[in-house]
């Protein structure tokens, strides 16, 4: 029987036509679309389709599949076949970490410390299989509990190691059966690390730790940050902290603290800047990180001058900076040492010295630098200058930018004024917009996944399994961040998560507007592998991204890999790209025994989400 929509047409324009002429219409109609379907763009065509009537779903079905076969067809010229599953790497390479190899590194000719830094231009060429978890791995302890417990098996760390370190770690850190428990409350250097971090609040001025945020600290970088011990406590303080440690084989601070749920990364100072952008954080934080400061004519200095705002503050403690023996006098000292005699060259202020704590404040005031004695430090020109691992340079940055902001003058949190949007080039109308479209967006994941995320998943066979739920999102690295709207829409909707927000080096540089909400973030080169250790993230998110490297030198399957590896077992990965991208993806991810599923978004678009998850492989 006909619906009452097919019988009135015929009612409006009279008896129905013969047979033969309805069919002779219906062949002319699809020779029409044959026509103009041959003109149209390639699969990552930028223009989004109008929403097309019911009369041609036919058709886009025919070009979404003639789409498929295309990217299938370009993925195997490329050497990425559908058939080859790629196979687990052997168990030398549990904890593998690209780009530092010390001996290459040393045989290619790099010597006086550059050995141990980031080089990745020595390993291009790097055998294509899947890192494999340790044997005794497990899924981490759900957070904010696995912050103070991680599972001993889990890191690079023996309990013959544990128990031949240094009396400073046996007070951090417990074994406890299969079990590294972390004590935030024993001594980091003081007595205790509340009284540590209310000190440095004191000497700063304030009345306790409870208010860095209205003093204007929200994001801290923590120098060789131990195993997170500090980071953990700035958490709890609605800080942003992100550590910063040179890799290390074995025993890893950055693994320790990525294990613990905790923002870290590996990056050295030796001879590169970091993958920041100057006036990046409000605190720079240092203690006994091995550093020596006045080495290299204080160019060590200067990369932290570089990353500091005007009015943030450098705190260093270590035995080392105070030669004079111990003392409570905050005023200055007639007699300075190297790194405070350097510290007067770059417009830094000594503000408080207490016990082995010095603090040095940055000048809010641009103009020291011109009432500077001659021959002091050059000002750099940065408007073309990246960092993104280039050397260290012997002059002063961000003195031009309009982000020359003083700390205590800036808003507090993510919601920066109009004013500050338009100093980063960016109109309050799409801000405002991106904001409404990443809240939506995050409750369209939530709802998809966490059904499956957050349930009580069944014991698997022969393993002792952290109590369910445990199957959970700790921290989420957006590999294309754009303003960090999705970081924005989870801190709103209060999820437990931190997000690491991702900015392409050949995207429009965002980072410095996301390091202005007080997120933690950085600059990164997708043909390269991420400074992180094997299964540190728990959901991985690109937005656009595989539409944006299309274009790039590196491989797609080199990219997948590397999300394999810094993905924990059971993760997951949400892509949202257009059509072509996103079919790429689903027989990339086959490949690597990902388990794949495409989300038409019923929206008359070609944009796609493609959910996956990560297998927990054992063999």
């Amino acid at each position: 029987m006909r619906s009452p929509w097919f019988n009135k047409p015929f009612a409006i324009l009279g008896p129905r036509p013969p047979i033969s002429c309805l069919l002779l219409c219906f062949v002319c109609v699809l020779g029409l679309i044959a026509i103009l379907g041959s003109t149209s763009s390639s699969v990552f065509d930028s223009v989004t389709p109008i929403p097309l009537p019911d009369v041609y779903s036919s058709y886009r079905r025919l070009k979404e599949q003639a789409a498929v076969d295309y990217l299938e067809l370009r993925t195997i010229s490329l050497g990425a076949g559908r058939q080859t599953e790629l196979e687990l790497c052997g168990r030398e390479k549990e904890n593998y970490v690209p780009c530092y190899n010390v001996s290459a590194n040393l045989f290619a000719g790099f010597k006086d410390g550059e050995e141990f830094d980031r080089h990745c231009e020595i390993s291009r060429q790097r055998e294509r299989c899947l890192v494999r978890p340790p044997k005794d791995y497990k899924i981490p302890l759900r957070w904010p509990a696995g912050r103070d417990a991680i599972w001993s098996a889990n890191v690079k760390i023996t309990k013959d190691q544990f128990l031949s370190s240094g009396s400073l770690t046996k007070r951090l850190m417990l074994v406890e059966e299969n079990q590294f428990a972390f004590h935030s409350e024993d001594g980091l250097v003081f007595d205790g690390l509340k009284d540590y971090s209310r000190q440095v609040a004191e000497m700063i001025g304030l009345g306790s730790d409870s208010e860095f945020l209205q003093a204007g600290v929200q994001s801290v970088l923590d120098i060789g940050c131990g195993f997170g011990i500090f980071g953990a406590h700035l958490v709890s303080l609605r800080l942003m902290p992100i550590c910063i440690a040179a890799y290390e084989a074995t025993g890893s601070q950055v693994q320790l603290a990525l294990e613990r749920g905790l923002p870290a990364m590996i990056g050295n100072f030796i001879s590169r800047q970091l993958p920041y952008p100057p006036l990046s954080f409000d605190m720079v934080h240092c203690a006994q990180c091995g550093i020596v400061w006045d080495e290299k004519d204080g160019m060590l200095l200067i990369e932290v001058d570089r990353v500091l705002k005007p009015g943030g503050y450098f705190v260093l403690t270590s035995p080392a900076s105070n030669p004079h023996g111990s003392s409570s006098n905050t005023k200055k000292r007639s007699t300075l040492t190297p790194t405070e005699e350097f510290s007067e060259n770059i417009c830094w202020n000594l503000i408080a010295q207490q016990d082995e704590t010095f603090i040095w404040q940055k000048t809010v005031d641009v103009h020291c630098y011109k009432s500077r004695k001659h021959g002091a430090l050059p000002l750099c020109n940065d408007a073309h200058n990246t960092p993104y691992y280039q050397p260290l340079m012997s002059c002063i940055s961000g003195t031009t930018s309009n982000r020359w902001i003083p700390i205590q003058n800036r808003s507090s949190g993510p919601h920066l004024s109009s004013a500050e949007l338009v100093g980063h080039g960016v109109q309050p109308e799409d801000f405002f917009e991106d904001s409404q479209v990443w809240r939506s967006a995050l409750r369209n994941y939530w709802s998809l996944l966490s059904p499956i995320i957050f349930s009580d998943h069944p014991k698997r066979p022969g393993d002792e399994d952290p109590t369910p739920p445990y199957n959970m999102v700790r921290n989420v690295m957006d590999m294309n961040a754009q303003y960090g709207g999705l970081n924005a829409a989870m801190l709103e909707e209060k999820k437990l998560v931190w997000v690491m927000n991702v900015v392409p080096v050949r995207a429009p540089n965002t980072l410095p507007l996301i390091l202005d909400r007080g997120f933690a973030g950085v600059m990164h080169d997708w043909c390269e592998p991420f400074p992180t250790y094997p299964r540190t993230y728990d959901m991985l998110h690109a937005n656009g991204l595989l539409s944006h490297l299309s274009s790039e030198r590196c491989a797609m399957m080199d990219l997948f890999l590397e999300m394999d590896r810094i993905l924990r077992p059971e993760g997951w990965v949400i892509f949202s790209d257009k059509l072509g991208a996103i079919e790429m993806a689903r027989a990339l991810a086959m490949q690597i025994h990902w388990e794949a599923r495409v989300i038409d978004l019923d929206n008359g678009s070609d944009q796609r989400l493609l959910v996956c998850q990560k297998p927990f492989m054992k063999k």
